[in-house]
């Protein structure tokens, strides 16, 4: 039976949710969001070409990750319910485990083509050694032993705590971005009109795809280096990086110029 007290609890969070979108209500003309200073730009008749890009956090490229969690939930909420016994729980464990072992190797290391191809070298190598001795049973018999079985709950609040970073990332880079415009760029670092604008002479940008296995999954750098030798340089992790490439190099080679203004009725004319 509800009582005073828990009815209390139970309405907190949904008074705070009310009071932050007052909040945001009242100050949506003063929010200076990506969403809003890309329509700007998409309205301005003196730019055709634009970039408003943030850092996403290296956890997005745990997506795989994210989709085998959601796979094995389904599969093992399945076999719970005796819907589908056939499920073994353990080779989906072991099918989830060695796809989270290999994403956290990609966001641990940057791994060009080139280590890649070292990698699985040295590999085969390694299993003809094992094979020629006849311990290659013994050794895949060793990594055979390891039981990696969880229920359904497991599989869904993984894939829950990798969405939610990502969802965080996501909702700082609504406030935290960088817009690139054939003149300028413009760094904002905060909710209102927090920010810097650098003009075209005073930075330099890069791309950077040297990661194989990140740009496998869509996913490269944007690297921002100033004239400044006193400011680091900016890295930005972007997605889709193949289109915000050429993006960026058809700004960097364009200049804008302002549309000739007709004169105000009543100022000087020589």
């Amino acid at each position: 039976m509800w009582t005073t007290q828990k009815t209390i609890i139970f309405l907190v969070p949904l008074i705070l949710i009310a009071i932050a979108a007052a909040v945001m209500f009242f100050l949506r003309k003063t929010l200076r969001t990506r969403v809003r200073i890309a329509r700007e730009l998409r309205h301005d008749p003196d730019i055709n070409e634009w970039l408003v890009v943030f850092g996403w956090s290296r956890k997005v490229l745990y997506v795989p990750t994210i989709v085998a969690s959601l796979v094995a939930w389904a599969l093992m909420l399945l076999h719970e319910t005796g819907v589908l016994t056939t499920v073994n729980p353990m080779l989906v464990g072991g099918v989830w485990l060695t796809v989270f072992v290999l994403n956290f190797l990609v966001d641990e290391y940057e791994i060009s083509i080139k280590v890649l191809l070292i990698v699985v070298l040295c590999a085969l190598v390694l299993l003809l050694w094992l094979s020629l001795l006849d311990w290659l049973g013994d050794f895949l018999r060793f990594f055979g032993r390891i039981r990696a079985s969880m229920n359904s709950t497991v599989y869904l609040v993984l894939s829950g705590l990798f969405c939610l970073a990502i969802l965080v990332a996501w909702l700082r880079g609504l406030f935290y971005y960088v817009a690139i415009t054939p003149n300028y760029l413009n760094i904002q670092v905060g909710p209102t009109e927090t920010g810097e604008q650098i003009s075209r002479e005073e930075y330099s940008t890069r791309i950077d795809t040297g990661d194989f296995l990140e740009r496998l999954l869509g996913f490269g750098k944007i690297v921002v280096t100033f004239a400044d030798q006193r400011r680091q340089p900016m890295l930005l992790l972007v997605g889709r990086i193949g289109r915000k490439a050429s993006t960026l190099e058809s700004i960097r080679g364009k200049l804008a110029v302002d549309r000739h203004q007709p004169a105000r009725e009543g100022a000087a004319q020589f």
